[in-house]
């Protein structure tokens, strides 16, 4: 089998430019998840809060949620939506669907795609494309290699699209089983790879794939949702666990050859 290059991607949010270069030289992509930009805490002017709401607004939102003061932000937000007038759920869903529309024309093909935690599964279907295969809780072989794809994430205070309770999110991680290469949008419940070091927080992994992983041994796992980690990567075993990066802010994807 002649050698085969595959690129990773994770939390894109909304970089077209990058991720239209992004299968460059590579037989095939993967993407885990995070296609919509909701709010950029790196740029306040940036994504689909601050277009309908302004910069200022969404600083004040964003300073509100890193503080952890969640109600009065969900307070913030439910008093700027009454004022827009008509119902939030249609002016978010022409926001992601414009966005969704970019995302996936400039989406390489061949595709292994699976969903992130502010992704919205439903609308997938009407924009993907032919070349592009969305898994989630299945696997495909790419290169003789078989790779399994665990998409959204777990229940936080942050109420993000695509959460969900560690029960169904633990039978995706059963259904996939025993793979060469592991691969979710969240990462496993390793502290150090769970610690934000600019958000100054820990965000959510997972105990399933975390016991996946320490059973089933894959070459890899790979992940991205916690855009900077205390650390990028780990050994549990003989599985090199590996944060692919922060697509939106790195437009560069991490490379995996075999």
């Amino acid at each position: 089998m002649s050698a085969m290059r595959v690129h990773v991607v994770s939390d894109v949010h909304g970089r077209t430019d990058a991720l239209a270069r992004a299968g460059e030289g590579a037989d095939a992509l993967v993407c885990l998840g995070d296609l919509i930009l909701f709010i950029d805490y790196a740029d306040h002017a940036q994504g689909i809060f601050p277009s309908l709401f302004g910069a200022e607004r969404a600083t004040e939102f964003i300073r509100l949620r890193t503080a952890g003061r969640f109600d009065e932000a969900r307070a913030m937000s439910a008093t700027l939506w009454a004022a827009l007038g008509g119902d939030p759920r249609e002016h978010i869903e022409r926001a992601v669907r414009a966005q969704y529309t970019e995302i996936f024309a400039a989406m390489p093909r061949p595709a292994y795609l699976t969903y992130g935690n502010v992704d919205v599964p439903r609308l997938w279907g009407e924009y993907v494309q032919d070349g592009h295969h969305v898994l989630d809780g299945q696997t495909a072989e790419i290169g003789g290699l078989t790779f399994g794809f665990v998409g959204g994430g777990l229940h936080t205070p942050y109420r993000t699209p695509y959460e969900i309770d560690e029960e169904e999110f633990a039978a995706k991680v059963e259904a996939v089983g025993a793979v060469d290469v592991l691969c979710a949008h969240i990462p496993p419940a390793v502290p150090e790879l769970l610690y934000d070091t600019v958000a100054r927080r820990f965000e959510r992994g997972s105990e399933a794939i975390l016991a996946a992983i320490r059973r089933t041994q894959p070459r890899y796992a790979l992940f991205g949702h916690v855009h900077q980690p205390l650390v990028p990567r780990t050994r549990i075993g003989r599985t090199e666990c590996v944060n692919v990066g922060h697509f939106r802010r790195r437009g560069t994807p991490y490379v995996l050859e075999w």
